[in-house]
């Protein structure tokens, strides 16, 4: 049922806290200075004038349509919140995106988004606006306007000139650019109805109050990061505490120390993140930590691991972190950001399944005399309508049944950006009973009393002698098995045999670097391949031990498979060892690694 919408539009929700208490702080940016960090705050009043400088620069920069879109190319700072809000200051859409300030794959992106946007405009500020400059020359895009802002460029600018937009529901606010986990990325259109519905989804799951204090390391490019720790808070009058996501992987401690100094009530990060602050914080960095603010810590983005969520509270519980506060959430960008979460006053739930019934897609109990699975619930839909379907018949499946998730409601997104069969395909989905109007997620799980279980990606299921196995699962058990595989850093796919059709199981794994120099490389690989073949009755795995760093990452921390998959076939990954099937090393460019002989099925 539709939620009582607080504010209309984000131009709205700013206006009012400019009102309201245009000298509260609305954005705290934690800089690196040294080994402390430096606060830089802005408060409602100065977040306004800012946004309104910059709405006025672009009306008056507007080269040929002013309705196309507007590209933000910024390091994560509180230049790109005032330029974001100043594009809904201007009614222009506005798209988040990393600053290619690095050759290579990001620059690659960035250019891709320019050429599939039509981009009108790019903000960004006065040391990269030359070499953007130079950049949107080569691309040769015709009249793409540059612009710079910051004091000295916004100076004799009056904010005064400013005239509110007249925007539709219906007008695109911003595009969201997918992070191409297993494609190339695509252009979300997020409608300003479909950013109000999910803010009040959000506060209402939640249960945000007025005036929240939220603390976050993610990009402010990506959806997680910006609707949920950005914009929530100024939805609600709150202030967020930002910092970069270098600064925390860099040191971990430094997000939970932004939470016991701003005595931060919400936070987000990957499972990735939580683990890392597992591992990597040390007794003497955590003294006198307390987390006894937090209401919640969502967990999302990529699988949540039941492992992890007990670890991270067992670790912090003595310094004031309540169980129920850390809660697993299902969420994408096509749903504008989040479809479900946890129960803020309730511990989250685990249900362990019989390992062999999931591999048929059944959720059965775990039997004593077989191997289980533990999965995480997500919680409950909020404002959206989840499915579970068949995704070959278009049959909704039942409680307990393992399908596609198929989503229908006001956060549905309006579409992909200038794909519009893609848009029907996807967005515009029918049952097979005919219900019609879904959104195709591409994930698989499974409801039961209510509760979504995520389970993966149907991209990325191994079909293997009649088996669904999920790429997840292997990745974690091989990491499990010693301390020379880094945690987080495998990635497990299948190619086909050119002569058969038949399908391989490659598995990439990174070292820790100590035990990529320290350790008995070949011993490693077939270790890994005798373990496979135990826990999963996989005969013949190709094994590809790599350094740390090589396996591709999307901006949320999911792995990229389909990429990793691609380097593998074009012989681009630098290995250190690798053990490969005949069949799988006859699909690669060259290899100086003898193959092994193809290794028999296993029996069913």
């Amino acid at each position: 049922m539709p939620h009582q919408l607080q504010h209309r539009t984000l131009t709205d929700a700013v206006r009012d806290g400019v009102h309201r208490h245009p000298e509260r702080t609305a954005f705290v940016y934690l800089h690196e200075d040294g080994p402390d960090l430096r606060p830089e705050e802005l408060s409602y009043a100065e977040l306004d004038r800012r946004a309104r400088v910059v709405a006025t620069r672009l009306r008056e920069a507007a080269k040929g349509d002013p309705t196309r879109p507007v590209l933000l190319l910024y390091p994560p700072t509180l230049d790109f919140v005032t330029a974001f809000i100043g594009c809904f200051y201007a009614g222009r859409t506005a798209i988040p995106a990393p600053l290619p300030d690095e050759p290579g794959e990001r620059l690659a992106r960035v250019s891709s988004i320019l050429r599939d946007a039509e981009v009108g405009a790019v903000l960004t500020l006065p040391e990269y606006r030359q070499a953007i400059g130079a950049w949107l020359t080569a691309t040769g895009i015709p009249d793409v306007a540059c612009l710079s802002t910051g004091a000295e460029d916004d100076a004799g600018v009056d904010a005064g000139l400013w005239v509110p937009p007249a925007v539709r529901d219906t007008d695109v606010a911003f595009l969201q650019y997918s992070s191409g986990s297993t494609s190339e990325p695509k252009g979300v259109m997020v409608t300003h109805a479909n950013l109000a519905a999910n803010e009040e989804a959000i506060r209402t799951a939640m249960r945000t109050p007025d005036g929240v204090v939220t603390g976050s390391w993610l990009p402010l490019y990506h959806d997680m990061g910006l609707i949920g720790m950005t914009l929530q808070p100024l939805w609600v009058g709150g202030t967020s505490v930002q910092m970069s996501p270098v600064s925390f992987i860099k040191q971990p401690h430094r997000w939970l120390r932004m939470i016991h100094d701003y005595r931060v009530e919400g936070t987000a990060s990957p499972d990735f993140g939580y683990e890392l602050c597992v591992r990597r914080v040390t007794e003497e960095q955590s003294a006198g930590l307390d987390l006894s603010s937090l209401r919640v810590a969502l967990n999302g983005a990529e699988p949540v691991r039941a492992g992890t969520l007990r670890a991270f509270v067992q670790r912090f519980a003595g310094h004031g972190l309540r169980p129920e506060v850390v809660l697993p959430s299902y969420g994408l960008a096509e749903n504008t950001l989040l479809v479900s979460s946890g129960d803020t006053e309730a511990p989250h739930l685990e249900l362990t399944v019989d390992a062999h019934a999931l591999e048929r897609d059944e959720l059965r109990p775990a039997r004593s005399d077989r191997a289980g699975r533990t999965l995480v619930g997500c919680g409950r839909p909020t404002d959206t309508e989840a499915l579970i379907v068949d995704p070959v018949s278009l049959e909704v499946l039942p409680d307990g049944r393992v399908g596609e998730i198929w989503l229908r409601g006001p956060s549905v997104a309006a579409g992909y950006w200038n794909r519009p069969e893609l848009t029907a395909q996807t967005f515009r989905a029918e049952t097979a009973d005919g219900r019609s109007g879904y959104f195709r997620t591409g994930d698989l799980g499974a409801l039961l009393d209510g509760e979504l279980y995520v389970t993966g990606r149907i991209k990325e299921m191994l079909i293997q002698h009649g088996r669904n196995l999920y790429p997840q699962d292997i990745e974690q058990t091989v990491q499990d098995s010693g301390e020379a595989f880094r945690r987080g850093g495998g990635a497990v796919f299948t190619v086909a045999d050119r002569a058969d059709g038949r399908s391989h199981v490659v598995v990439v794994q990174e070292l820790r670097s100590r035990a990529a120099v320290d350790t008995d490389l070949p011993q490693l690989a077939a270790s890994v391949q005798a373990l496979l073949s135990r826990r999963f009755q996989l005969a013949g795995v190709s094994v590809v031990l790599v350094r740390q760093g090589v396996i591709r990452k999307t901006t949320s921390g999911k792995t990229q498979r389909t990429l990793m998959r691609q380097l593998f076939l074009d012989g681009a990954l630098p290995v250190l060892h690798q053990r490969l099937q005949r069949p799988v090393a006859d699909l690669l460019p060259a290899t100086d690694v003898t193959p092994e002989p193809a290794a028999a099925s296993p029996r069913p």
